[in-house]
């Protein structure tokens, strides 16, 4: 099976790499730390916290490898191209308004560096999915936990 690209970013790229080194260097070694404190308490004390450590050693590990897998099949957004395209692509920034006339700008962008609440959005939501390949004024109906949405493109940077 053929892994997907992992689609990012230049900012979500170096932000995937600055937490990649910050595991590498830093939190293995404080996780080592804790280790080598738990062995040193002694039996009475050692089984909880050395568990404790162990698991969040394995939880660190299984992030670094997560993220070199992702860095391995990071792909760049062409963002340049997507904030001079007309219609909606992954990397736009797009202004939209809801049926409550309020605006919200989000930029689509992959998976991987989706934050909602940051207006990061994946392309793969039902936002995200909704708005692919619209044009400014369009309307778009996106069906959400909370029912119907409609909104509609006011602006494509």
């Amino acid at each position: 099976m053929v892994e997907q690209p992992v689609l990012l970013t230049q900012v979500g790229l170096k932000r995937l790499e600055a937490e990649l080194n910050e595991l590498r260097t830093t939190k293995r070694a404080e996780v080592a730390l804790t280790i080598r404190e738990a062995q040193e308490l002694g039996m009475a004390q050692v089984d909880g916290q050395y568990e404790e450590a162990k698991n969040q050693q394995a939880f660190l590990e299984g992030r670094i490898l997560e993220i070199e897998n992702m860095l391995e099949r990071a792909q760049i957004i062409d963002e340049e191209a997507a904030h001079g395209a007309s219609e909606i692509r992954i990397g736009s920034t797009v202004t939209v308004k809801g049926a409550d006339k309020k605006s919200h700008e989000y930029q689509v962008v992959g998976p991987a560096e989706a934050a909602p609440g940051e207006g990061r959005i994946s392309h793969e939501s039902p936002v995200g999915r909704a708005l692919l390949g619209k044009k400014r004024g369009d309307k778009v109906q996106v069906t959400t936990p909370k029912g119907v949405v409609e909104m509609s493109v006011v602006s494509i940077s």
